[in-house]
């Protein structure tokens, strides 16, 4: 009996958290490496430990555009992203780190496609797990209806 209702207790909990899990959307259009791997990479971590220390859910994603989609590219070295040297000699690690954020850490990554095609980019180009959306002023627009906060992660 006492398992019955600590079992039932626990998953009211659960059910609890989930409804009042945060919800936080970026709005990445920094092109500054570091500061990607500063606002996204760690702090994305961070804060999802933080809440998991609450017990609370943070729901996270990311609207790409402006200046990074250049971090999200399968090989920069053939696209117009090719001279820059620091992406070039990290894109393999950042993109393990950045597929650890949405295989592991449930971040769900939207690109632009308008933009993409605007750079010269394809589906093809950039990791399978990332969703093309029409734009990215759409994709802001409904995460803040679905009640996400907007952070701006600009340079």
């Amino acid at each position: 009996m006492k398992k019955m209702i600590f079992s039932l207790l626990l998953s009211l909990g659960l059910l609890h958290a989930q409804e009042n899990s945060a919800k936080l959307v970026y709005d990445l259009t920094t092109k500054d490496l570091n500061n990607f791997e500063r606002r996204i990479l760690s702090a994305t971590v961070s804060n999802k430990a933080h809440y998991e220390g609450t017990l609370r859910e943070l729901d996270v994603a990311a609207v790409i555009h402006g200046g990074a989609y250049k971090f999200f590219l399968k090989d920069p070295a053939n696209s117009k992203f090719k001279d820059d040297k620091a992406l070039v000699a990290t894109y393999r690690s950042l993109g393990k780190r950045i597929e650890t954020l949405a295989k592991t850490y449930d971040v769900q990554f939207l690109v632009c496609g308008a933009g993409l095609r605007k750079h010269g980019l394809e589906k093809k180009d950039i990791y399978d797990f990332i969703e093309i959306i029409p734009n990215a002023t759409l994709g802001l627009t409904d995460k803040q209806n679905e009640g996400y906060a907007y952070v701006p992660v600009g340079d």
